[in-house]
């Protein structure tokens, strides 16, 4: 009985040591058999286990968490592939020539010192980097248009070794005409993670992408030691004050609900949502006239936009009927942040600690000087 016992035992053993590096899964941080299972500190969809030869990625479905997004494996490039390996879309690494649909992981590598494997990006309008700029012009970075209608001619003719992209809903892997130049696709779901830090933990899958794996890990430690050593100075503090993000765009206002990445922000900068009990994730649309109802007190306003030249209180007050009738309207509490002049949307995802800091200082000035701020993203708006 003992000997079936053991052969039972055995037979499992392997079978989960297999799925490990073969296409199946373990918990996190377990070693089985030839896999090592990545840690992944506070990332959602993304799962990395590193095996004899190979590291195999997994991109978990942020729209259907059942199923798996997309899984790489990852064979050094001056390796020989493996004899046999699991199910997914092979990349030699380092990466050294890639198309980068996006500017926030143009800047992510960049800041990595991978910035020379940028060979194209799309909608470079919106990178505001000079040095990016000054390599589209150059020719060392190849426009190739629209991030939505991207120009192929031009993809066909850089070749690039891979195509970094934000996926989207029901894609099932599927971009067009892009997807049939055979060159690998990675699907950069980073933007779908609710946590600043989950978000930000992604630049451990870019560092093993272009050969800065201990580069990521060091930025990521950094960042994530940075974050929550602020949000430390905020978790027993006595007073919490409202806090409302943005305004009304078209007919609508999207609130934070709690768990969404503005909502977290604010609860870790020591400040109340008063829209937290609006569903667990994401924003949540409401009426102009709903949002007064519920946050006419609201001590603070942070308020993005873009436009040229800073926008003032009078400005803001033309924008909407609502708008000069909130608490923080009329008691000159409300901070602007022109995302035309600022690169908020291409620093804040990698880095996060950043924002918590603006935002800590100005719901609690008493802490500027322990934080020493730098107001890197919010000023104050002018009447």
């Amino acid at each position: 009985m003992r000997k079936y016992l053991f052969l039972i035992f055995w037979l499992t053993a392997m079978l989960v040591a297999f799925a490990s590096c073969g296409g199946g899964g373990t918990a996190r941080g377990e070693a089985e058999g030839e896999g090592t299972r990545v840690e992944m500190r506070h990332a959602s969809y993304l799962d990395i286990t590193r095996c004899d030869g190979f590291t195999k990625v997994e991109i978990q479905n942020p729209w259907d968490t059942t199923r798996l997004l997309h899984t790489y494996i990852l064979v050094p490039r001056d390796a020989e592939v493996p004899a046999q390996l699991p199910e997914g879309t092979l990349v030699r690494t380092p990466l050294t020539d890639a198309l980068v649909f996006s500017a926030v992981h143009v800047g992510l590598l960049k800041s990595l010192g991978a910035f020379d494997a940028v060979g194209g990006v799309c909608d470079a309008q919106y990178m505001h980097d000079p040095q990016i700029q000054e390599r589209i012009r150059s020719g060392r970075i190849i426009d190739c248009g629209n991030g939505m209608t991207p120009d192929i001619e031009r993809i066909m003719q850089e070749r690039p070794q891979a195509i970094l992209l934000s996926p989207f809903q029901n894609s099932n892997n599927n971009y067009g005409k892009v997807s049939q130049l055979g060159i690998p696709i990675i699907e950069c779901a980073d933007y779908m993670e609710s946590s600043p830090l989950g978000r930000a933990e992604w630049m451990r899958l870019y560092g093993l992408l272009f050969g800065k794996g201990d580069e990521a890990d060091s930025l990521f430690d950094a960042t994530e030691s940075r974050y929550m050593a602020l949000k430390a100075l905020t978790d027993t503090v006595a007073r919490r004050p409202k806090v409302i993000i943005d305004q009304r765009y078209g007919q609508v206002w999207n609130v934070p609900a709690a768990n969404s990445t503005m909502g977290i922000f604010i609860a870790d900068a020591g400040g109340s949502n008063p829209f937290s009990a609006l569903g667990n994730g994401g924003s949540v649309p409401l009426a102009p006239e709903k949002v007064l109802a519920d946050a006419h007190d609201a001590d603070i306003w942070f308020v993005r936009y873009n436009q040229k030249g800073e926008k003032s209180l009078k400005e803001l007050a033309a924008d909407a009927p609502v708008n000069s009738r909130f608490k923080a309207f009329k008691e000159g509490n409300v901070y602007g942040c022109n995302t035309a002049e600022v690169d908020f949307y291409g620093e804040v995802p990698f880095h996060p600690e950043r924002l918590l800091a603006d935002l800590i200082t100005r719901i609690h000035p008493d802490l500027d000087t322990i934080i020493s701020p730098q107001f890197r993203y919010f000023k104050k708006m002018p009447r």
